[in-house]
């Protein structure tokens, strides 16, 4: 093979490369950055979560607050889950087509799958709908996450949906998320 023949499969080669490493470069795909800060007067992150947001306790909802949202949102949807639980990731809350309006939740949210602010809430691996606590098994502490997105839009879900079927409602109308974290340990 002469040396402009292999010059030309060199140069080939590497186009395909290039054309194959930018087919698979998921930075083409539109994530949403980090950009709304969750915050709670109950617990700061990396923090435990107090007994009273937990199994150990009442077990209502913590206050969590938010900033830095989008201006152009419709709607926020919220889950809290556990990603140490023995059985894979454990849900804790889904709530959802919160008021574009809304900077915070109350402490102590009722568990009434359609709430009076039009938000509806999903339910828990508990089977309960709204929020369910904390409730590790003795051990190492657990990381509860609690996750806000702002929608583009507001989800056409019946009360009552699952953190998949939110999760696959919200696909694509995502404008930003954050999320805090704290733990709890059970002795």
């Amino acid at each position: 093979m002469n040396a402009r023949m292999s010059l030309w499969f060199a140069a080939a080669g590497f186009g395909c490369l290039v054309a194959a490493s930018c087919a698979n470069d998921t930075r083409t795909t539109k994530e949403p950055a980090m950009s709304i800060q969750i915050t709670s007067t109950a617990f700061t992150e990396g923090r435990p979560i107090p007994d009273k947001y937990t199994c150990a306790g009442p077990n209502v909802s913590p206050p969590l607050q938010w900033a830095n949202a989008p201006a152009g949102a419709k709607s926020f949807a919220l889950i809290a889950d556990d990603p140490d639980a023995p059985m894979g990731t454990w849900v804790h809350w889904v709530i959802y087509n919160l008021p574009p309006a809304a900077t915070a939740l109350a402490e102590n949210r009722p568990p009434s799958p359609e709430l009076p602010d039009a938000s509806k809430q999903g339910v828990n691996d508990f089977r309960d709908t709204g929020y369910g606590g904390p409730c590790p098994p003795p051990g190492k502490p657990h990381r509860y996450f609690f996750k806000i997105y702002a929608l583009d839009t507001s989800l056409n879900l019946k009360a009552g949906a699952t953190k998949k079927e939110l999760l696959k409602a919200m696909d694509g109308h995502v404008l930003a998320q954050g999320q805090l974290m704290g733990t709890y340990q059970r002795q």
